[in-house]
């Protein structure tokens, strides 16, 4: 039953029904489209500008490396600095294009069985008496999908290195990824730094090419 009310004098009144009606403006529009654009666009911010084409990485592969760099690389464009495709498989020779740089390097190894994985290192590959680095680094692997091992916090055995070899990890005896100073033979195993499965399809594997990117 409707209710009456009385205004002044004692009139009635019928209650009055308000309606209203949700008005779209221009503004809203455009933001509207602003936020479809920028969606649509997201996929272009994982996809960095290579100095050179890579050789092992696919466009894909790369959006997925860069989702997981270390925010101080984001923005900066990746820059080829070493590959056994110009430079030779030669350890002194990696450890020789470093010198000046401030960055930290990923590097990418593709074995022989055409399985990719690698390391991303927080600062550049050096000969050294123990071990160096910071919780920044990690491992990384396409063998068989994607998948990321960070620092686990169990130790500081990030990365070592002399002319002999190239290690990452330790804990137990064991390296997450070694490489020969001929950059022919290299070694994956667990290891406690990285809490890492084998990177490599296989724990031992011949090297087929190596890149390293620098972020400058």
């Amino acid at each position: 039953m409707s209710r009456l009310w009385y205004g002044k004098k004692g009139r009635k009144h019928q209650p009055v029904n308000h309606k209203y009606a949700l008005i779209t403006t221009r503004e809203d529009n455009n933001s509207k489209q602003a936020t479809n654009i920028k969606t649509d666009l997201e996929p272009e911010a994982f996809r960095p500008n290579l100095s050179d084409p890579s050789e092992l990485l696919q466009p894909e592969q790369i959006e997925k490396l860069t989702k997981s760099l270390p925010p101080r690389t984001i923005g900066y464009p990746w820059t080829l600095v070493y590959s056994t495709a110009k430079h030779g498989m030669s350890l002194k020779t990696l450890y020789r294009t470093m010198l000046g740089l401030d960055t930290p390097v990923l590097l990418v190894i593709k074995d022989s069985d055409g399985q990719v994985f690698g390391a991303l290192a927080s600062e550049p590959f050096k000969v050294s008496d123990g071990f160096y680095g910071t919780g920044e680094t990690f491992m990384f692997t396409f063998s068989p999908d994607f998948e990321v091992f960070k620092w686990t916090g169990d130790n500081m055995f990030f990365i070592k290195g002399d002319m002999d070899s190239l290690a990452f990890g330790g804990g137990g005896g064991e390296f997450a990824l070694w490489l020969d100073g001929d950059l022919y033979h290299g070694r994956s195993h667990s290891c406690k730094t990285f809490g890492n499965h084998t990177l490599s399809k296989q724990e031992d594997f011949t090297i087929q090419d190596i890149e390293i990117w620098a972020f400058e």
